[in-house]
């Protein structure tokens, strides 16, 4: 079983390979046709290679390109998500209590204590189990302050930080929590990575039915990603709409997202991560305009 999934991952990372190498060729193609279809200089990067691309133009079919990177996401909605979730090693109250609500959060979702158990050993449990998704909730002094999400069977995993954490049962007036399967909004999350890190976080919910009543939001700002929890109802005169949140609510920031699982956190590829001194921008942002 070891053998077959390196083998699997192996393949896996072999078509992303050679998928990014056709894409990059397919780009300088697209250039130099736009180049010579309005009569403009090449750029400078492609004048050496212009005569080469040309003559692939002129004998060159136009085909999509295939997405393998996020290849594993292509029978969601088919089958419903099934998602683990635990913490980290010796979890204060607070964590166990944030866990339980977050288990509330995802349909079809189970709690396991971590106990003595490495990553390994519960990403081989996961896999055994057809498990699709490991989500993992990390705390500083009692307070949450860490989330990953692990796609399997192989990858992404994303890392995000947790802040403002906020539980059901501080919030006054608290709704009732539905279990019905929610509608999903996601605001301001339009770049390249923002419809990456979409994908991460839609594919952990079910598809919803027309009729339900629950609404869950991911709202970027300044790459910060709001988490809000709401069930609403149709007033009286049945125009207008009452919401009432059922928490917890929270906010997200990505810093890392990586191809692989989490228990080859070290020998994946990383994809994208968070460099505090990278923007060249003071109002550059990841999420919304990349």
């Amino acid at each position: 079983m070891l053998r077959r999934q390196a083998r699997l991952r192996r393949e896996y990372i072999y078509r992303k390979s050679v998928e990014e190498k056709d894409r990059a060729i397919a780009e300088k193609k697209q250039k130099l046709k736009n180049a010579l279809d309005e009569n403009k200089i090449l750029p400078t990067d492609l004048r050496k290679n212009a005569v080469s691309l040309q003559r692939k133009l002129d004998w060159e079919v136009e085909e999509a390109l295939g997405d393998n990177v996020d290849d594993e996401y292509k029978w969601a909605g088919v089958e419903d998500p099934k998602i683990m979730i635990t913490t980290s090693r010796d979890p204060s109250s607070r964590l166990k209590m944030f866990a339980k609500e977050v288990r509330l959060i995802f349909p079809n979702s189970q709690r396991i204590n971590r106990g003595n158990y490495e990553i390994k050993q519960l990403v081989e449990a996961c896999r055994a189990n057809d498990v699709t998704d490991l989500i993992m909730l990390q705390e500083h002094r009692g307070e949450p302050d860490g989330l990953t999400v692990c796609h399997f069977p192989y990858g992404p995993s994303a890392y995000f930080t947790l802040s403002n954490t906020v539980m059901r049962h501080d919030i006054p007036d608290v709704g009732k929590m539905s279990e019905q399967y929610p509608h999903l909004i996601f605001n301001n999350l339009k770049s390249k990575l923002g419809a990456r890190v979409t994908n991460v976080l839609k594919y952990l919910f079910p598809v919803p039915k027309e009729d339900s009543k629950r609404v869950i939001t991911f709202a970027n700002d300044e790459d910060y990603i709001s988490f809000r929890h709401h069930v609403y109802k149709k007033t009286e005169n049945g125009r207008d709409v009452e919401l009432t949140e059922v928490g917890p609510r929270f906010e997200m920031k990505l810093y890392q997202l990586i191809l692989g699982t989490i228990d080859n956190a070290s020998s994946s590829d990383v994809e994208w991560v968070y460099k505090p001194y990278m923007r060249t921008a003071k109002k550059r942002r990841y999420l919304s305009d990349m």
